[in-house]
């Protein structure tokens, strides 16, 4: 409810005052009074609304005639319901009276000219606007929660344009138009009235940089809208034609959530009298807010709808073997196939670590937005010039001063799927950050990417120890699959000890001649004997394995996760200097299409003709639903330090839940 602005009244000449529609205007009764005056009568001509408010303590109630006594603890409140015909075509008299007399010792006149002034927004989330008389000037979380969303408006709906659209004051695109959250200014009245009053838009300074507003003048033109708001428009005079009682505004926003912007942006009307004040003092003021979409994150969980992968030819050999089978499996998860060539990709493989697919919503809409990494290598210009377009954003964040690392890049970045932990929700999933240890040096995902990814705020990030890889990221030891049972998905981890345990066992069979690598060219095969021998490998396994049950205890304390939500995927690690590199394929480094997997062939050891490694992941990932594929990237990935997962990217369908119905 707007404050309550006061009408002083006068004995000599009748009093003009403007009252807003739905706002209550204070008739000060008690300025100006004949002498000798004790009580007092109100009335009002039809369509004003007449409120006495008093405390019953001290007051009573005047029964018969309706004076009132004249006194500090009676107030009189007026309000209109509609818009006048006319100006002052709206009466208040106020007659003032001695005790036990009926004629009166002076009378005040007020005119009134009712105008229907509001700013409206979405505020219910319906996707439509309504008319909206509540508190429009906060927003709220939750299922009941309320607030106007807007979308960054980071397309590009005129593929003609190099920019993104946020970028260019003009409209470029009628389509454009969709990507903004409508506004709609009420303002009824007598034309007359504003020939001498005035409506004045505003954006605070501080948000001026974070949001713009175009307004719609009618038409089916892109000359029909102009911005009237934005970075260089902190205010806007009003264009009110005659008969006009309605304006529609677009408003788009200009930049996601960040460590210095928590995502709110206020935009306001005033009405100002423009003759009868020495300085434009606002009569009325009308405040809307709006928050803007976070940049959301989906899980392996969500179904597949596109899988990218590249097309390289380089010193390392051609992968087209690799991109049949992908193709393959593709085929069978129904998703599509799109392959980047190297012309685009200038034999940059690694396209997961390039960038990261989410997506932002708004009641009215919702559209993909690629995260583009700082890491800048051969791939650094395919997502904004080759995914960039008509309904699919972009952003990204640029690191200062110094270069990226390996933890910059986005096989360094996942998401669970939704968890509840310890009572608290998180219907969206937590972003997991591989990261240095706690309180130690080394390597660390930049500051600028992580706080980016908190202040997004649904989608609460963990920061994992992943320094202790070579590569260091968090996709090498973790994965997450989707199952059809209450819990919906389990946690993957890569497991020295469980692999270890496997080739004891065969060992124990009589298999311990069977040989890891079997069937690869210019690879020395090991033994199971050999393997198990090997001291080395033992030792660094050992080391691997705190490494990996150090982040088994943060995720399970992080997600709410049991031991029966964790599946130990057997993988062996070798020490490089420091770091740790997977001594055979890593097959938590798969891809998830749905209840298809493409997993990295791991040439485990033969035994009745059947790889062993293959057969455990079978065994415990097929009863959960889940079909296995092994795929060979042994020398198109696997040797240059990478899998499965580091080399496709895949966009998956948004949540069905409503990122604003969650609380943080």
């Amino acid at each position: 409810m707007a404050p309550r602005r006061a009408v002083r009244l006068s004995l000599k000449k009748p009093t003009y005052a403007v009252c807003v529609v739905g706002v209550e205007t204070y008739v000060d009764v008690h300025s100006n009074v004949p002498k000798g005056a004790e009580s007092f009568e109100v009335s009002g001509s039809s369509g004003v609304k007449i409120s006495v408010v008093y405390d019953p303590a001290r007051v009573a109630e005047p029964t018969g005639k309706a004076r009132w006594p004249l006194g500090p603890k009676v107030e009189v409140i007026m309000s209109v319901d509609t818009a006048s015909k006319d100006l002052s075509d709206l009466k208040v008299k106020v007659s003032y009276f001695r005790k036990h007399e009926d004629s009166a010792l002076g009378h005040s006149t007020l005119y009134l000219t009712g105008v229907d002034i509001s700013l409206d927004v979405d505020t219910s989330r319906k996707g439509r606007v309504k008319r909206n008389r509540g508190d429009k000037k906060t927003w709220h979380w939750g299922p009941e929660g309320y607030g106007a969303i807007l979308l960054v408006n980071c397309d590009r709906d005129n593929p003609r344009f190099r920019q993104l659209d946020l970028a260019d004051s003009r409209l470029t695109s009628l389509d454009d138009l969709k990507d903004m959250s409508p506004m709609v200014l009420t303002c009824d009245g007598p034309d007359k009235f504003f020939d001498s009053h005035k409506l004045v838009l505003n954006v605070p300074f501080s948000d001026s940089k974070r949001v713009g507003v175009f307004c719609a003048k009618g038409g089916n033109s892109l000359s029909d809208y102009k911005q009237v708001l934005g970075p260089r428009h902190l205010s806007y005079n009003v264009e009110r034609h005659p008969g006009e009682r309605k304006i529609t505004f677009y408003v788009e926003g200009l930049t996601f959530p960040d460590a210095d912007f928590l995502g709110l942006v206020s935009l306001s009307v005033s009405l100002v009298d423009m003759g009868n004040l020495p300085e434009e003092v606002p009569l009325f003021t009308d405040t809307v807010v709006f928050r803007m979409s976070p940049w959301i994150m989906t899980p392996n969980t969500q179904p597949p709808l596109e899988l990218y992968v590249c097309s390289v030819l380089d010193r390392h050999g051609s992968n087209e073997k690799f991109l049949k089978d992908i193709s393959a499996l593709v085929l069978k998860a129904k998703c599509k196939l799109i392959i980047c060539p190297w012309t685009e990709n200038r034999n940059d493989r690694w396209i997961q670590d390039e960038m990261e697919f989410g997506y932002v919503e708004a009641p009215h809409k919702s559209f993909p937005v690629v995260f583009d990494s700082p890491r800048d290598r051969g791939l650094k210009d395919f997502a904004y010039k080759k995914i960039l377009g008509p309904d699919f954003g972009y952003v990204t964040r640029e690191i200062p001063f110094a270069g990226a690392s390996g933890l910059d890049s986005f096989g360094n970045l996942d998401i669970s799927p939704p968890v509840t932990v310890g009572g608290k929700e998180y219907p969206l999933g937590r972003i997991l950050i591989g990261s240095n240890f706690p309180r130690s040096g080394g390597r660390r995902m930049a500051k600028v990417v992580r706080d980016f990814l908190k202040a997004q705020q649904v989608q609460a990030p963990v920061e994992l120890y992943s320094d202790w890889l070579s590569v260091g990221h968090v996709d090498e030891f973790l994965s997450f699959v989707p199952t059809s049972d209450k819990k919906g998905f389990r946690l993957l981890l890569a497991s020295p000890s469980v692999c270890l345990k496997l080739f004891r066992e065969k060992k124990e069979e009589g298999y311990g001649e069977a040989a890891q690598f079997d069937g690869l060219e210019h690879q020395v095969k090991r033994s199971i004997n050999d393997m198990l021998a090997d001291r080395r490998l033992r030792s660094d396994s050992h080391y691997v394995q705190k490494c990996i049950d150090w982040n088994r205890e943060l995720l399970k304390q992080e997600l709410g996760l049991a031991e029966r939500d964790i599946v130990d995927i057997p993988q062996l690690f070798v020490m490089r200097g420091s770091r740790a590199e997977a001594f055979f394929p890593d097959m938590v480094n798969m891809v998830v299409l749905g209840k298809h997997l493409g997993i990295p062939k791991p040439f485990g050891p033969i035994i009745n003709g059947r790889c062993c490694l293959e057969e455990k992941v079978r065994s415990l990932l097929e009863p959960l639903g889940l079909h296995c594929t092994f795929i060979n990237d042994y020398l198109s990935y696997h040797k240059l330090q990478g899998e499965i997962h580091c080399g496709t990217n895949v966009r998956r369908e948004p949540f069905s839940f409503k990122w604003w119905h969650m609380v943080p």
